[in-house]
């Protein structure tokens, strides 16, 4: 019996998360990571893009975070009472670097801050509705665990990710367009005295990357301080990956609660919450906050720990500039590869972020544009990417990560493979077997 056959016969699926079962790939089993590499258990290596949807912005196993935190684990365990130092140094960090920022939580993912943002948002409002945008995921929680990767007639209506949501938590959340203004405007006009919050990714990367227009964010600011309503980035993505303040130091729009996880730690489970200072004083954490929080490993030593190591290579290290012109390089150079080979594509991203669609036009601008994208050759070429050794995730729209162990010679390594990739598939066509490749739709109400 093999490995995978003994994870199936005692873990559902055989995997602990419910987007790691990737068909024509339910046989891998990872033995070792290293740098911008993995192993399978049969000695394969593969140039790692999926980076585990982002986290290793400095690449795996990196030597000063795996100290961090080994060294921590040395002095001190999870003590479960109080604070640790650590936990007030991190704190002090955050809102240093993060514009939004004036007080912060830790939780241990990222959907537990985004839960945590819209508990707290209904309860600083007294409201019930929550605003969110087709193509954004925040997480497994079922206020807004709807309306992700919908199927085309599933888009414009409730389009829940999971059975067991009752339909009056569905119903009190609406999905409105990304970058559409307008549909802004309308639904504060209809129901603005009773939206609580308005929470999006502010580049929706969970459908590879649509860039938000200056102007829509303005927008989102102005209506939510209009109305009193809670703007809520959910940068557990974008924060750091993109900018040590996260996108909004970008964009310069400061939202009133931030989300954080996956690059704050390079993998280490934490997430954080942050922002106002008196919307975070409503948590239970302080005596009397009406809103309750907690968790056990929240704030644990050598997660903290390992997230001070990444913030500290981030400050002091060219990080960004690495993965920031190795992804310029990754999307000029596959934009030339589709042209010479007369295959319709759009190659875009930001920063460290690189995603082809296969579909004509303009880099798209909301959901509604990537319905244009070949699925069949998306996933083609991806799974025909495995056979060269490169690993970009075979699920439908799924973003592709450069790292700080990243090297030219691995952007030189891609472009050859894809254009390797892209051959066979456009001689053999694209896979027929689509069952679960869209992954995060679908569900009956």
């Amino acid at each position: 019996m093999t490995l995978a056959d003994r994870a199936r016969r005692v873990i559902p699926g055989g995997v602990n998360s419910g987007q790691r079962s990737i068909p024509g790939f339910t046989d891998l089993v990872i033995t070792r990571t290293r740098g911008a590499r993995f192993w399978d258990q049969h000695g394969r290596e593969f140039t790692d893009y999926h980076a585990a949807f982002g986290p290793a912005l400095l690449g795996h196993n990196d030597p000063d975070v795996a100290a961090a935190t080994a060294a921590a684990g040395t002095v001190i365990a999870l003590p479960g009472v109080a604070v640790t130092d650590a936990e007030v140094i991190l704190a002090e960090r955050l809102t240093e670097l993060v514009p939004s920022l004036e007080k912060v939580l830790l939780t241990s993912t990222g959907s537990e801050a985004t839960f945590h943002a819209l508990r707290v948002a209904r309860a600083a409002t007294g409201r019930r509705l929550v605003v969110k945008f087709q193509g954004c995921y925040h997480g497994w929680h079922d206020s807004v665990s709807l309306n992700v990767i919908s199927a085309p007639d599933r888009v414009g209506a409730p389009d829940p990710t999971s059975t067991g949501i009752l339909p009056e938590v569905l119903d009190a959340t609406l999905v409105l367009r990304f970058n559409d203004i307008a549909a802004v405007r309308q639904v504060f006009a209809d129901h603005g005295a009773d939206i609580a919050a308005v929470i999006l990714e502010p580049v929706p990367h969970n459908v590879g990357a649509i860039l938000p227009t200056d102007a829509f964010l303005r927008t989102l600011r102005e209506e939510c301080t209009r109305a009193g309503s809670v703007l809520v980035f959910d940068e557990v993505i974008t924060g750091f990956r993109h900018a040590l303040g996260g996108y909004q130091s970008i964009c310069g729009i400061t939202p009133d609660l931030t989300t954080l996880g996956k690059a704050i730690a390079n993998g280490a489970p934490i997430g954080a919450l942050g922002g106002r200072a008196d919307l975070m004083d409503l948590f239970s954490t302080r005596p009397g906050g009406p809103a309750f929080f907690a968790g056990t490993y929240n704030g644990h030593p050598q997660v903290v720990s390992a997230a001070l190591a990444t913030l500290r290579k981030l400050s002091e290290e060219p990080v960004h500039e690495h993965t920031y012109r190795l992804g310029e390089r990754a999307r000029t150079e596959l934009a030339a590869l589709y042209r010479r080979l007369d295959v319709p594509a759009v190659v875009t991203g930001f920063g460290s972020v690189f995603v082809t669609y296969f579909m004509t036009g303009a880099p798209p601008r909301n959901y509604d544009d990537l319905l244009a994208n070949d699925a069949a050759r998306f996933i083609g070429v991806r799974r025909n990417l495995t056979e060269h050794g490169v690993f970009e995730l075979p699920l439908n729209l799924k973003r592709s990560h450069i790292s700080y162990a990243h090297t030219d010679a691995d952007i030189d390594h891609l472009v050859e493979a894809t254009e390797s990739a892209v051959r066979k598939t456009l001689a053999e066509g694209g896979p027929d077997d689509l069952a679960h490749t869209s992954t995060m739709g679908g569900a009956q109400r």
